[in-house]
């Protein structure tokens, strides 16, 4: 991916001239990610200093989907509530976090999006240091504006969002979205408090040699997944392909991060544990799927395109296959095998 060196570009300077780029903006949507990013400062600061302030830990509750809630989760969802809930930008938001849609509070302006957000992925790796990060998705409401958001707002299929993206929380910490016109990457500078374009115009590898997934699961999987593992790691001199390397950290934003720069695939195959998959379809799979699509890759489920999956719950899990184009059709091929 080409890295920028010559110039210095923020990120609300990017979003200013992408605007400028698109006929008929009116800068809501400039406003509403610039809002967004101040977020990300906060929620980055506090991840910074977790071990210092006591921010580490669980706090003693269970969030919709069953999990212990860390301290930084419940942090971090506060914070993007307020960052966002009064910009007039939003009609209505959710979160993993909450079993319901999050109304914008009354005396507020409604507006004409919604925002999906996983607050901090890889939460259970807090405590240990391993990158976290916040994943998000915008999509534009279809109920008429001026009144609270509804369900069927946030019920839509991932091919119609207007901007997704993620920040990873490492050591450094890295803001990379998409508004349907290519994918940057910004990496924070905190001598000056902003994000700076380092990644101009990143595209996936067509092909890479690494595979991410938990292969403690493989006895869950059924038999095709088991084949294609088997086949990754494998040399096979008659097809001229070496084993492939297995990266897994357990973070699914630092995970697929890597393969967006490097290339390979990352997988979170279903089992019969979770014969209907692990990850969120509207909070992990839709943006993440968004952005690597964007970037010349591919995502899919098994049996179809994941953003073209309609939905039918907030909270609906999904299986995913995404990364490099030649390495999901490599999985797909096992998978439709027989």
């Amino acid at each position: 991916m080409p890295l920028v060196s010559n110039k210095v570009v923020t990120i609300e300077r990017h979003i200013i001239e992408q605007q400028e780029r698109s006929n008929g903006a009116t800068g809501d949507f400039s406003s509403l990610l610039r809002d967004l990013t101040l977020a990300f400062k906060i929620i980055n600061r506090e991840v910074m200093q977790a071990g210092l302030v006591d921010a580490l830990g669980a706090t003693g509750t269970e969030n919709i989907q069953g999990e212990l809630v860390q301290k930084l989760d419940a942090f971090a969802d506060t914070v993007i509530f307020r960052a966002m809930d009064h910009g007039g930008h939003l009609c209505a938001m959710a979160s993993e976090e909450n079993e319901n849609i999050l109304p914008i509070p009354k005396q507020y302006r409604c507006g004409k999006y919604v925002l999906l957000f996983d607050p901090l992925d890889g939460s259970s790796n807090i405590d240990v240091n391993v990158s976290i990060g916040t994943i998000f998705s915008i999509l534009r409401r279809i109920t008429p504006e001026d009144i609270p958001g509804e369900m069927e707002d946030f019920l839509q299929p991932g091919y119609k969002q207007i901007a997704a993206g993620y920040t990873i929380y490492g050591p450094s910490t890295m803001l990379v979205y998409t508004a349907g016109r290519g994918v940057y990457g910004f990496t924070y500078d905190p001598s000056v408090g902003e994000f700076i374009l380092s990644h101009d115009d990143i595209r996936i590898p067509e092909r890479g040699s690494i595979y991410s997934v938990n292969e403690g699961n493989y006895h869950k999987w059924d038999r095709q997944m088991q084949n294609y593992i088997d086949w990754a790691k494998s040399d096979i001199p008659e097809e001229d392909k070496k084993a492939y390397s297995l990266r897994y950290i357990g973070s699914m934003v630092a995970d697929v991060h890597r393969t967006l720069l490097y290339g390979g695939v990352f997988l979170y195959p279903a089992d019969i544990k979770s014969y209907k998959g692990k990850l969120r379809l509207l909070y992990e799979a839709n943006p993440m799927s968004f952005v690597v699509e964007q970037a010349g890759g591919a995502a899919h489920d098994g049996k179809q395109r994941v953003l073209e999956i309609i939905p039918e719950k907030l909270h609906q899990r999904t299986p995913l296959i995404v990364g490099s184009p030649k390495n999901v059709e490599e999985v797909e091929r096992f998978l439709n095998a027989g």
